[in-house]
């Protein structure tokens, strides 16, 4: 062998090795490169743009329908949403709401606002719906039947008047409904010249014995004849003599204590019952004939927004509220569960054309630039390329390699 001639044999596995390793890192950086197409005139030059960047939208859908058709199936999209929507997820989720909802409600001008949204549905439930509502369940023979008996039983049965209120109410009745004046001058308007008359007549034809013998000898006509003048005439001294006689007549003591034996209780049983039947039948005629005006009436006097917003204030700081929210939170995901049970494939299917998941692909990697898309590649991939440019300088090693035994078997 000529070893003067040995670059004849190393220069092949050289050669092959850098020529397989540049060829395989120029073709993988033509599947990127250049980005954009390269014009010599009018003239596109071949391979420009690169392989990815020229077939992008093509990539795209293929992409789309891979992703759509094997791994986004409808089947995976249902355990995707079971798996987020489990309880304990929706539970959490609903219990966030609503201590948001309870914050916002806190806030002054949410509160203004919540406060009017509440205040028109009180006052369209209590000022409209309800005097309806409540007009037609009057109708009904039994409406209120057991409320208004229990409330008779236990409040108008039982009730009686304590000492100090027997004794304040006999005071009113003395000094305001009737005083001394207000006695007088109902004696005054009593005693007419035809009543005095006819009293005077009675009182002859129908006595007998001593008073036979006083009413046709003295009569009557003229006593009342002078008390009344003397009623008209003498107004304060008639007040003071009528004031004297309910002292004397212990009037005051009398009426006390009339008013604490004034009981239901003392009524026959049959009264009683009579009389509740008749209470019943007159609280339900009422509410069926004046009831919805009442409502009406009160409705428009209220300040609902004012009651809305107290109600509002009361609500966000009841602590029954604040631990109730869990409770609320449970029952609505358990609700939530029992639905997405019997409905979850039908909302998945028509969840899926509204997101439009495929398109959403396609546009992300359509508007992804080539340099993006390169780095996003590289980055996934990066050693398996380089294997790729390696295994290319190996091979051309290799192919050099069996160049050289060829040559040494021909000098042979």
């Amino acid at each position: 062998m000529d070893w003067s001639h040995l670059w004849l044999y190393v220069s092949p596995p050289i050669l092959g090795g850098i020529i397989g390793y540049f060829t395989n890192d120029i073709a993988i950086k033509m599947l990127f490169r250049p980005y954009r197409a390269i014009y010599i005139g009018k003239q596109r030059l071949p391979f420009t743009p690169g392989l990815i960047p020229r077939n992008q939208e093509r990539l795209a859908l293929k992409i789309s329908n891979t992703i759509m058709g094997s791994l986004l199936t409808p089947e995976e999209l249902q355990n995707l949403a079971r798996r987020l929507l489990q309880t304990e997820r929706v539970e959490g989720a609903i219990l966030w709401l609503l201590k948001l909802a309870l914050d916002q409600i806190n806030s002054e001008d949410k509160n203004q606002k919540s406060a009017k949204i509440v205040g028109g549905i009180l006052r369209d439930l209590l000022g409209e719906s309800l005097p309806r509502l409540l007009k037609v369940l009057a109708r009904r023979e039994d409406f209120l039947e057991v409320q208004i008996n229990q409330i008779f039983d236990q409040i108008l049965l039982e009730f009686q008047l304590s000492e100090e209120q027997s004794t304040r109410l006999a005071d009113w009745l003395l000094q305001v409904v009737v005083p001394p004046d207000v006695l007088r001058q109902t004696i005054v308007d009593f005693l007419t010249d035809r009543t005095i008359q006819t009293i005077d007549e009675t009182f002859r034809e129908k006595t007998s014995g001593t008073y036979w013998v006083v009413a046709n000898l003295f009569g009557l006509r003229n006593t009342l004849t002078r008390l009344r003048a003397f009623c008209l005439d003498e107004k304060e001294a008639t007040n003071d003599r009528l004031k004297e006689l309910i002292q004397e007549l212990q009037i005051r003591d009398r009426i006390k204590k009339l008013l604490q034996n004034l009981s239901l209780q003392n009524l026959p049983i049959g009264t009683v019952r009579q009389l509740r039947k008749t209470t019943r039948e007159s609280v339900r005629h009422y509410l069926q004939t004046s009831g919805s005006d009442l409502l009406q009436g009160l409705t428009d006097s209220v300040d609902w927004e004012n009651i809305a917003s107290l109600l509002l204030n009361r609500l966000s700081t009841s602590p029954v509220v604040s631990s109730s929210l869990e409770v609320v939170s449970q029952e609505l995901a358990l609700i939530l569960e029992r639905y997405l049970e019997k409905d979850l494939e039908a909302i998945v299917a028509q969840v899926i054309p509204i997101l439009s998941i495929d398109q959403v692909i396609v546009d992300r990697v359509k508007s992804t630039s080539p340099a993006d898309l390169e780095a996003a590649i590289e980055g996934i991939v990066k050693s398996e390329l380089q294997a790729i440019v390696t295994l290319g300088g190996v091979l051309g090693v290799i192919v050099g390699l069996g160049q050289t035994v060829f040559l040494l078997f021909n000098q042979q």
